[in-house]
């Protein structure tokens, strides 16, 4: 197998964006190949079978899904207030709502991880580790909210960015806003 870094992750990329387009049916090495803009066969020299490239691809897309530093660093300073928590997840929606390749994606490799136990268990690790780093963040940071505050947290705004990715006329951005600010006050309000 192929061990360049930078070329490993285009091929990555370019499997989000077949997933994304076509669909978990429509991921073949071959089609990785065509979205990648390289030669045919490419994908095969990285990925020694498709159930490979699926795992990778789901692992791929929680890399890029992941705040910066500058979002991380915010979330640690201890002011106690609701409005910075309403913040910091207004920036999670729209920080996923903005990569809707990899968030459609993500949906395709959860439904294909129901019928793939090695893809099942890299999601359900990367969630499970993604959950419990928002939750000891959360409370590390001082933020208004339990453990199952943030928990629940997660779990809706994942639905709302579902919705808005899946069906995005039914909500405006501004009752988005609304719904997320009422989500944190009645979840996480002291």
């Amino acid at each position: 197998m192929r061990q360049n870094p930078a070329r490993r992750a285009a091929l990555l990329d370019a499997a989000i964006e077949v997933l994304a387009k076509e669909g978990s049916r429509g991921l073949t090495l071959r089609a990785v190949d065509k979205e990648a803009g390289v030669p045919i066969g490419t994908a095969s020299n990285y990925f020694n079978s498709r159930d490979t490239l699926l795992t990778q691809a789901g692992a791929r897309v929680y890399e890029r899904l992941i705040p910066d530093e500058a979002t991380l660093t915010q979330q640690m300073v201890p002011t106690g207030d609701i409005n910075t928590v309403v913040e910091l997840l207004k920036e999670t929606v729209n920080r996923v709502a903005s990569f809707p390749t990899g968030y459609l994606a993500l949906l395709e490799l959860r439904l294909e991880a129901t019928r793939r136990p090695e893809l099942r268990e890299v999601l359900t690790k990367r969630v499970r580790v993604d959950m419990d780093e928002n939750v000891s963040r959360h409370l590390a940071s001082g933020l208004p909210g339990d453990a199952t505050a943030v928990q629940l947290l997660q779990l809706a705004l994942s639905w709302l960015i579902l919705e808005q990715l899946t069906l995005p006329d039914i909500l405006t951005a501004e009752e988005r806003d609304k719904l997320v600010t009422e989500a944190v006050i009645r979840l996480a309000g002291r």
